[in-house]
């Protein structure tokens, strides 16, 4: 037998908000990998360690849960007005898959810096101290995120003092603004796919529940807590550790998806994991997060819990955070309601980690809602940087 000597990669492994993954250059894959295709979802399936059947990544740089199977790669821009485009690829842990159907927000931070820091970014535009905003084009969904990097001494500011629910220690502060952050895909063609604030949606084995769909940030469908026996404060063992639990919410999931036009069969639900998602909300209540912070109900505007890849998140994804501030800027929504009504341009929501604030600049044109702009703040680090070696097979 042939016995190859592992392939060499060179490769970033980067912590953007509160999740972390690889990070390539393009033109550092193998040729084989630089295109879409077979090649290049067996590269990364292998980096991560996926698929494993016990579920641990420990052949590979996965961390086994959906915030840390993750794979990015950067190219130079292919649209005019950016400096890079920003791929996403969601490994699945233990299936053969990785869906390219979504972004990843959180990682989304950590675009800008490894932007500075690879080269993608012209000298002349990046201060010797100040920031730096690299225009990132969105290749999985088609927008624009604008990431302002803090410079020190001419280089990416990475330590710093902005503390992130969901991460142990401080870091630097980045600002993310997502343009025009609403998908149009579905059947809808707009932010509301189904055309309309609330839905009541059929989901089998449970019943009729009250829902709101929107595409903003990621396609999410919304439902009360109380509706699914739940007050919005649950920490993940409150739902991972239920199997009860996590097949009703993946009811949810797949009913939600054929209602918005993202399959047309359940069973095409397996192949899109990623998205969409799918949130319950509540009215602010206190609680006690995952670290132990009391999080008093004053000090929010609702409590949100979201799945992500078949389980509860241990905080918020930050597309998701996109859907949840633009969802509560719109009068008559079930994630609005929960915030107490009336108009906002920012909303403080609590997680399972903590809380988050996140704005969003919402309009009605003919009729319709549309969302102009979100923000919010995030941090990112490199954690290591090398080369990734995978066996040439």
């Amino acid at each position: 037998m042939d016995f190859k000597p592992q392939l060499r990669i060179p490769a970033t492994y980067m912590r953007g908000g509160t999740s972390k993954g690889v990070f390539f250059r393009l033109e550092d894959l193998p040729e084989a990998a630089r295109v879409p295709g077979p090649a290049r979802d067996a590269l990364l399936m292998r980096v991560i360690g996926s698929p494993d059947p016990y579920g641990k990544h420990t052949d590979g740089m996965g961390g086994a849960t959906s915030s840390t199977s993750k794979t990015v790669i950067v190219a130079p821009a292919s649209v005019p007005d950016h400096d890079v485009d920003y791929l996403y690829g969601q490994v699945s842990i233990d299936t053969a898959f990785v869906d390219w159907s979504g972004n990843c927000g959180n990682l989304s931070t950590a675009v800008g810096p490894f932007a500075v820091a690879n080269g993608f970014i012209p000298a002349e535009r990046i201060p010797q101290d100040g920031s730096v905003t690299v225009r990132v084009w969105q290749a999985n969904i088609g927008k624009t995120i604008l990431v302002h990097v803090p410079i020190t001494g001419g280089q990416v500011q990475e330590t710093g003092d902005f503390e992130l629910d969901g991460v142990t220690f401080p870091a630097a502060e980045i600002v993310l603004e997502f343009v025009n952050p609403s998908d149009d895909e579905g059947d809808g063609g707009s932010m509301f796919p189904t055309g309309n604030l609330v839905d009541e949606l059929d989901v089998p084995g449970i019943g009729t529940l009250k829902t709101t769909m929107i595409t903003a940030g990621i396609p999410t469908v919304f439902v009360e807590a109380s509706a699914i026996g739940y007050d919005g404060t649950e920490l993940q063992p409150a739902i991972n550790d239920d199997k009860a639990a996590l097949a009703a919410l993946e009811a949810i999931r797949v009913a939600g998806a054929l209602r918005m036009g993202l399959i047309k069969t359940p069973e095409e639900a397996a192949t899109r994991q990623h998205t969409p998602k799918v949130a319950f909300v509540a009215p602010p209540k206190d609680y006690v997060s995952s670290s132990g912070k009391r999080i008093a109900a004053d000090a929010i505007d609702l409590n949100v819990r979201a799945m992500s890849m078949g389980k509860l998140h241990h905080a918020m994804m930050g597309t998701a955070s996109v859907a949840i501030a633009t969802a509560a800027a719109v009068p008559g929504t079930l994630v609005n309601i929960a915030a107490g009504g009336g108009t906002r341009d920012a909303v403080r929501f609590g997680h399972p980690s903590g809380t988050l604030r996140v704005g969003a600049s919402v309009e009605q044109v003919d009729g319709q809602w549309t969302v102009t702009r979100a923000v919010m703040s995030r941090s990112a680090r490199v954690l290591m940087e090398g080369w990734v070696r995978v066996p040439q097979d």
